[in-house]
């Protein structure tokens, strides 16, 4: 049976480490750095879910989100921020995020997410 693809777009490697960790084993994966990596990659290919963090250099994830979503209207994203504000939160779900994290997370918060997002 095929594993859910997931694209995960963060300027921190220690970010992607840790999310690699929590669903390298239920997932397939693949990295990027910035927005311009999540546009760039999602013109070409396929990804069940967007995880992309907000603040990155290049494309932050609120102009990635929004040209993402023109391109593919059906685009599951899941939005992490440092920024555990509200206005950050609905900015993201307004330009078309399905959720959102705030760092630092649980494991099992991650988890329980993306387990509803692609549901």
């Amino acid at each position: 049976m095929r594993k859910p693809h997931i694209l995960v777009c963060d300027d921190q490697l220690g970010i992607r480490n840790a999310l690699r960790l929590i669903l390298e084993n239920s997932y397939t994966l693949d990295f990027g750095q910035n927005g311009k990596d999540a546009v760039d990659y999602l013109r070409t290919k396929e990804a069940d879910l967007l995880i992309m963090d907000i603040k990155m250099p290049q494309k932050n994830g609120i102009d990635a989100l929004t040209e993402i979503k023109k391109m593919k209207p059906q685009q599951k994203i899941l939005i992490i921020t440092g920024y555990e504000s509200y206005d950050v939160a609905t900015e993201a779900i307004r330009a078309g995020a399905n959720d959102y994290l705030t760092k630092p997370f649980e494991r099992e918060m991650v988890q329980q997410k993306v387990a509803e997002l692609l549901s």
